[in-house]
């Protein structure tokens, strides 16, 4: 028999890491310092940032926030460098809001909580399409607390009243949502908690309700352009049937239509005879700011994706008319700068309008911007078709799927997951394109800057300006590469 005096009959005890490997100064000696190379390159990265944060910091933190102009900056800072960041605690309503009145005017009333309420609703809306983690419930909560801000704005005893039941209403409900355990969370989240209407159906009325908040007028013109899309829906439902889905589609397109020329006037005159609910009119000049900015690119954003997915289907459809139609728009529109588009806009829109047409130049950006951006994102999704491999749409036609089905349920979902990355790039293209409208005379952020520096207290203030609009630019695109990125992993699944 071997000797086998050599081999361990127990094993070790088990040691803890050593020091050099494990937190801290484990990640810097792998990532930062392991090689001379990387030690001498990660050195020399340290001083400049060390140099760079030296000259930055004081600059940043100087004291004149309560200046009142450039020369009491440099009153306050003695000869020192720093910013004079009293132009942005004097003006960042300005900023934000351009010339929203604020009842500082007299005989006017702050409206500014309708934009407010606005941005309010607009998270309240996208959060049931955007993720899957809040419950209905807590939509309903963020949703009733949103509207007592509303009700507590417009103010009087009817509007404290609504308040008090809206914030009532909105603690009965979170109560519910957190008084269960996780499991009965879950649960609930699955099933969708029935017992409360979808969210989505906000979701829906959300793109009437913040035009009427934002330009106000009578409620009625707003509700009478959302039947249009109700009476277009019920067109399409009854005559598809009788008709075809292509005849009926064409109907109801032609009732929608019909409905906003020629009825919703008599309509929206006949309740306001019965019921006027109405907001004082604001004209669009006095629209600006990043409100401007948030408005224009929520709504290129919002409408440009379907009618980007409806351009790519029709660019890879078989019949000539609907592909050379789509072809032509989308190379067209790629081939003209977004500065023409605008100037298109603002100055030769209206000469091929009927005379008299008030054809609001916000609306005219509105639809310039979206079209220029659904032109690009068909090409996007058009990228994501073209990755599908050729047996997804035979596995589509062996369940005898049509074609509208098979690119809802199959095609489409797929396509889409694949372009994520380039969806959100041309979303925040888009929201950066925004600025370019101070060419043609809207206040956005960049505008609104330069009417700032042409006073004289603020005249010669740069680097605090375009710094700050550039922070607000960097923080709405951060958040959506962000959310980008969440999506992807979300959705990621393994294909073998």
């Amino acid at each position: 028999m071997s000797d086998m005096s050599y081999v361990r009959s127990d094993m070790l005890p088990e040691r803890t890491p050593p020091a050099s490997s494990v937190g801290f100064v484990g990640w810097a000696r792998a990532n930062l310092f392991n090689g001379v190379v990387n030690s001498i390159l990660t050195i020399v990265s340290l001083v400049l940032i060390f140099f760079v944060l030296a000259a930055l910091l004081p600059w940043l933190f100087s004291p004149t926030w309560n200046s009142g102009s450039l020369n009491e900056c440099r009153e306050i800072l003695n000869g020192h460098e720093g910013a004079c960041w009293g132009v942005i605690h004097e003006r960042w309503q300005q900023l934000l809001y351009g010339f929203y009145p604020n009842g500082s005017e007299a005989g006017t009333v702050d409206q500014r909580w309708r934009p407010n309420l606005a941005f309010l609703l607009l998270f309240v809306a996208v959060i049931p399409v955007l993720f899957n983690m809040i419950s209905r419930r807590m939509n309903w909560v963020l949703l009733l607390v949103a509207l007592s801000y509303g009700a507590y704005a417009v103010g009087g005893t009817l509007g404290m009243i609504t308040v008090v039941v809206l914030l009532a209403a909105a603690v009965i409900v979170g109560y519910k949502a957190f008084s269960t355990d996780k499991a009965a969370r879950a649960a609930e989240i699955e099933a969708g908690a029935k017992r409360l209407p979808n969210p989505l159906i906000f979701s829906a009325i959300f793109p009437f309700v913040v035009p009427f908040l934002l330009w106000g007028g009578s409620i009625w013109v707003f509700v009478g352009a959302a039947l249009g899309f109700v009476l277009a829906g019920l067109a399409y439902r009854y005559l598809s049937a009788a008709v075809g889905s292509l005849a009926g589609m064409i109907i109801s397109v032609l009732v929608a239509i019909v409905w906003w020329l020629f009825l919703i006037g008599p309509f929206a005159s006949a309740m306001d005879a019965i019921l006027p609910i109405a907001l004082e009119q604001i004209e669009s000049r006095k629209f600006g700011g990043f409100m401007l900015s948030i408005t224009i690119g929520v709504v290129a954003i919002g409408i440009s994706l379907p009618i980007g997915i409806v351009l790519a289907l029709g660019r890879q459809s078989d019949l000539l008319i609907v592909k050379a139609l789509s072809v032509g728009f989308i190379e067209f529109i790629r081939g003209v700068p977004l500065i023409t588009l605008l100037f298109v806009a603002s100055t030769l829109l209206n000469i091929f309008l009927p005379p008299g047409t008030n054809f609001d130049i916000i609306l005219r950006v509105l639809i310039m911007v979206t079209l220029f951006a659904s032109a690009y994102m068909a090409e996007v999704v058009r990228g994501g078709l073209a990755a599908l491999p050729k047996g997804q749409y035979e596995a589509a036609d062996a369940l005898g799927l049509d074609y509208w089905k098979a690119q809802r349920l199959i095609i489409m979902p797929q396509a889409l997951k694949i372009s994520i990355p380039g969806i959100v790039s041309t979303f925040i293209g888009v929201f950066k394109d925004t600025v370019l409208v101070s060419i043609i005379g809207l206040l956005d952020p960049l505008g609104l800057s330069n009417a700032i520096r042409a006073d004289q207290a603020w005249n010669g203030v740069v680097w605090e300006l375009y710094g700050f609009i550039a922070f607000m630019f960097f923080v709405f695109c951060f958040s959506m590469s962000r959310y980008s990125m969440y999506l992807e992993r979300r959705l990621r699944t393994g294909h073998k």
